[in-house]
């Protein structure tokens, strides 16, 4: 009896002692783990749960397991026309590969300051190979908002006038004007291109990363004034387009005006000389009346109204001796 106690004595101290020295790992939901003995990889655990490992030899390295993210800072970076322009990005990865990310990265510090060169040289290259527009719009549903009218029929065409036919050109200026170049590419198509590019050194280390977005791209001051100048300068051309449009507008309505001016005084004179004419042929009836009934009055009468009429103009009349004024002289008035 004696002899089994002090066996089980020593397997419960043996035991305990082993207890002590931890055979015996968790490795929680979303984590994985490395077992490293001598520097060697012996054992990759991606399973939770409780483990073994060897007490004392056997080092446990824990990795996530989940899906991490990457957040970068905004880089100033050229585009294919050598515009600059601050792109900030982000991005999702995760550790595929525990064994490979412990031998090329080690640590999760390590591994996202080789991250950070990696998407940001992807991103870079991406970027200066494309052109501006690829960069900041993903679509051409910009174009494709209608602007200009619709193209008339002839019989349309032929029923215009000229003030028709000239707002229908200002009308497609201004959608040439305000059409911005096609993309073939786009935004999201670039940050799939930058995904793959990424990938293919981050699979050296172990990692596959998800997805790059880019988060914001801002211009930079330089290019900032060069947009606002183009658009000043879009915004005079069609500013131009509705002056010019409206002066000619005036010219036609002053034109208009002095046409009507001039045909309703031609009118009007005509009018009047008409009326003038039939009064005055009434007038020398009348007085070719008045003369045939009392020739002596009607030339006294017009004696007596010239005088009305030229006296006045006299300044000084040196002699009134003549035939002109033998009716200021008549004793009979």
């Amino acid at each position: 009896m004696k002899k089994i106690s002090s066996i089980l004595t020593v397997l419960l101290v043996a035991g305990i002692f082993l207890v002590i020295l931890g055979p015996f790992y968790i490795v929680p939901e979303g984590r994985q783990a490395l077992i490293i003995r001598f520097g060697q990889i012996v054992k990759v655990t991606q399973d939770a749960g409780l483990h073994l490992k060897t007490p004392v030899i056997d080092q446990v390295v824990p990795y996530s397991a989940r899906i991490l993210s990457w957040d970068g800072e905004a880089r100033r970076m050229p585009t294919s026309e050598n515009q600059f322009i601050w792109v900030d990005t982000t991005a999702r990865w995760v550790i595929q590969d525990p064994d490979l990310f412990y031998r090329a990265v080690t640590t999760m510090e390590r591994a996202y300051s080789r991250l950070n060169d990696v998407i940001e040289s992807a991103v870079r290259t991406v970027i200066s190979g494309h052109s501006l527009e690829e960069a900041v719009r993903d679509s051409n549903v910009i174009n494709e908002i209608v602007r200009s009218q619709p193209m008339p029929s002839q019989a349309e065409l032929a029923a215009e006038d000229g003030d028709d036919r000239r707002l229908r050109e200002i009308t497609n200026l201004l959608a040439v004007v305000e059409n911005q170049p096609n993309i073939s590419i786009g935004r999201q198509a670039l940050s799939e291109v930058m995904l793959t590019r990424a990938n293919e050194t981050a699979q050296e280390m172990g990692i596959e990363i998800k997805d790059i977005v880019i988060r914001q791209i801002r211009y930079s001051a330089d290019l900032t004034e060069s947009v606002y100048e183009r658009m000043v300068s879009e915004r005079r051309q069609i500013a131009e387009a509705y002056r010019s449009y409206g002066e000619g507008r005036k010219q036609e309505l002053l034109g208009q005006r002095d046409n009507e001016r001039r045909s309703i005084i031609s009118e009007a004179y005509e009018r009047a000389e008409t009326i003038r004419g039939t009064s005055d042929a009434e007038a020398a009836t009348i007085y070719t009346n008045a003369y045939r009934q009392d020739p002596e009055f009607f030339a006294f009468w017009r004696a007596i109204e010239s005088y009305r009429k030229t006296m006045p103009q006299f300044r000084k009349t040196l002699s009134t001796d003549m035939d002109y004024f033998n009716f200021l002289y008549s004793e009979e008035g």
